[in-house]
């Protein structure tokens, strides 16, 4: 999806693919800032992330962290690429903490 804080890069923000409603895609924002420093910070915020580990997704190779209180979603015509498949512990830690926070 096309980053929030600034449409004109022209870049991508990655996200994760939890499921579908409709013919829409359910997504979760993802990013490579650790926010376990400033977790009570952001959870005061609203905003509650999950540590996912790294993958394809980012080309770098670096930890991420699934933003599990923001559900986007995403026409998959406008998905430009596949990246990786997360693996079954990471989803499922995922799932529980949607569940949590909806």
């Amino acid at each position: 999806m096309p980053f929030e804080e600034d449409h004109s890069q022209g870049k991508d923000r990655p996200v994760l693919i939890v499921g579908r409603d409709d013919g829409w895609l359910l997504a979760l924002p993802l990013t490579s800032k650790d926010h376990d420093a400033d977790a009570a910070q952001e959870s005061r915020a609203g905003r509650f992330w999950v540590d996912i580990g790294s993958g394809n997704w980012d080309s770098s190779q670096r930890e991420s962290e699934a933003r599990v209180d923001r559900v986007i979603r995403v026409n998959p015509q406008a998905v430009r690429r596949i990246g990786a498949r997360l693996d079954a512990d990471h989803f499922a830690a995922v799932a529980d903490e949607i569940r949590r926070h909806w």
